[in-house]
């Protein structure tokens, strides 16, 4: 193997197939990047027990074409460090070396025999805004568990229907639950081969499903599948901000492809709560506030909460405008913002501070709707929407519980 390539593409491509690569594997070859030289081409893969990736990029010239397996971080330490330019690289004997400008590196190569064959992509069943899929992966993933002891609340439910045109993605930590629609287009509906499927929680359905639940093939049917919210937010920042992105999936894994760029992850077993009902609030009082008002004083405030001492929020419609208080004693802030209440005459309410932060900065309407039902109970948030265009349910909710306010 010998090709010419510049050094940016290499190290883009090295450094977005080496996110999937373990930190450490009993199995040293898991370690390993194959980077596959021909057709004017470079495809660099990689792969653990859970995920794969693989890129493709132009070469400026393949001299010989072939195939090497190399230790990965190691490689991509390299290319951080390459002189910018024209890069060469080749096979010499066992050792695979990188040169350019002056600079000149070699590498140990691994028994490609000893390999495993990277994982195929599911059925396509349509695709999605690279963009609006990034930006709605981030919302609802600050909800996800961190607790792998549980590891189906450390996941994103991604319901798929073909019938309304609506992707759902979900997590929660049983504290909190983010909820996300966004619009995408079925294979069957030109995306791709293939059919696009499910029960979208915007619909109502609410029940995320593991891969026991992600039906055969054919059109109408549904697709509801969980995958990890850490795998799923590196896939969705890496795959770009701009065109389509093919979404694939079967019985145990999802994949995604976009702009050269292909990566599989395995789903989780189980299912999350369903959360129509808890959704589901009768009567509750709504406030309204502007959003980067509130999330500047959330953030002021909570410099003197301890742990996870609450903040409060005291809304009240006689003066139109609710009061944030944090702290204890003598050793507290508060601070005053515009509000309008509906629904009550008062309502106080008070959060985990890092909680309440998560769930505003996930938002980027102007201002904030907040449904509340008291003290110690749930209170959801909503974005405002425009004037004039009604949104239901809204595209993103995010819930959480409210505790007991303190005693200041």
């Amino acid at each position: 193997m010998e090709f010419r390539i510049e050094r940016s593409a290499l190290a883009e491509a090295v450094a977005w197939a080496a996110r999937v690569l373990p930190v450490r594997s009993p199995v040293p070859v898991l370690g390993g990047l194959l980077l596959d030289a021909e057709g004017g081409r470079l495809r660099v893969s990689g792969l653990d027990y859970e995920a794969s990736a693989r890129i493709d990029v132009e070469a400026a010239e393949i001299l010989r074409p072939g195939k090497v397996l190399v230790m990965g971080r190691r490689l991509l330490d390299i290319c951080k460090v390459l002189p910018e330019g024209a890069v060469e690289c080749a096979v010499e004997g066992s050792r695979f070396t990188v040169s350019g400008d002056g600079a000149r590196f070699g590498l140990s190569v691994l028994p490609l025999d000893d390999y495993p064959a990277l994982p195929s992509l599911p059925r396509v069943r349509g695709a999605v805004e690279a963009a609006e899929f990034a930006a709605a992966v981030a919302d609802v993933a600050v909800a996800a568990g961190r607790d792998d002891t549980l590891p189906a609340l450390t996941g994103i439910r991604l319901g798929l229907d073909a019938g309304s045109g609506t992707m759902t993605l979900a997590a929660t930590d049983r504290y909190r639950f983010a909820v996300r629609t966004l619009p995408w287009k079925a294979a069957g509906a030109g995306a791709g081969e293939g059919a696009g499927s499910g029960s979208a929680a915007g619909a109502g359905s609410g029940s995320g499903a593991g891969a026991g639940s992600e039906a055969g093939a054919g059109s109408g049917e549904s697709a509801d599948v969980l995958v990890s919210a850490r795998r799923l937010t590196e896939i969705a920042r890496s795959l770009g901000r701009s065109g389509l992105v093919s979404v694939a999936l079967d019985a145990g894994s999802a994949g995604f492809e976009h702009a050269g760029m292909r990566t599989t992850v395995r789903l989780l077993d189980g299912r999350l709560p369903r959360h129509e009902k808890l959704f589901a609030m009768e009567d509750p009082a709504v406030a309204v506030v502007e959003r980067a008002r509130l999330v500047e004083a959330v953030k002021r405030v909570s410099v003197v909460a301890d742990g996870d001492g609450p903040v409060q929020l005291a809304f009240s419609a006689a003066d139109n405008s609710v009061h944030l208080q944090a702290g204890y004693e003598d050793d507290v802030a508060s601070q005053r913002l515009p509000a309008t209440l509906e629904g009550a005459r008062e309502m106080t309410v008070a959060f985990n501070p890092a909680y309440l932060a998560d769930a505003l900065a996930s938002f980027d309407e102007p201002s904030l709707r907040l449904l509340m039902m008291g003290a110690g109970q749930r209170a959801m948030i909503t974005g405002e929407e425009e004037p004039g265009r009604d949104v239901s349910p809204p595209r993103h909710r995010h819930l959480l519980m409210s505790v007991k306010p303190p005693l200041l």
